[in-house]
């Protein structure tokens, strides 16, 4: 029987999602301050306030709900992070409704992935899809991100980003 990781091939999708999952499904992607001029454009592309976003990997998705201050909507819009995962961006373009972002997360253990996003973005909503490479030369795993704004204002008990 052929391993993958080390393991049988079940326990190679195990650890393959495992490894994938806190980057797509921690309720965030990518994010990080980018030094590219187009980090600029993503800074006002969508409203502060109280949002939702789904993510999902291989068919796991993962909901959260977080309050985006104005300080941190660049940084949320700019790709989104996770608390797991620190992500940087050499590709980061918004303008006219359409956004794209091509980068590298790593996580504490130094694991380090490539992430490639790109979709359709309003000032109350945004989707994204196309996936993290987990080894370099292997195929992306496909990710997608949805986000909708539920408020302007933020409930008492809510969550920061």
């Amino acid at each position: 029987m052929k391993k993958l990781f080390g393991k049988k091939p079940f326990a190679g999708r195990v650890r393959l999602l495992a490894l994938a999952a806190p980057l797509v499904a921690g309720g965030a992607l990518l994010a990080a301050p980018a030094s590219a001029p187009q980090a600029q454009a993503a800074r006002s592309e969508v409203l502060p306030g109280y949002w939702e976003y789904t993510t999902s990997v291989f068919g796991v998705r993962d909901t959260e709900q977080k309050c985006v201050r104005p300080s941190e909507i660049n940084r949320f819009f700019g790709g989104l992070s996770t608390r797991k995962w620190q992500c940087t961006y050499h590709v980061r373009e918004a303008s006219n409704g359409r956004a794209r972002f091509e980068g590298v997360c790593k996580d504490h253990k130094d694991r380090r992935v490539n992430v490639r996003l790109n979709g359709t973005y309003q000032q109350e909503s945004f989707r994204f899809s196309g996936g993290a490479q987990l080894a370099r030369g292997t195929p992306y795993i496909p990710a997608t991100i949805t986000a909708r704004r539920l408020a302007a204002q933020c409930p008492a008990n809510a969550e920061y980003f």
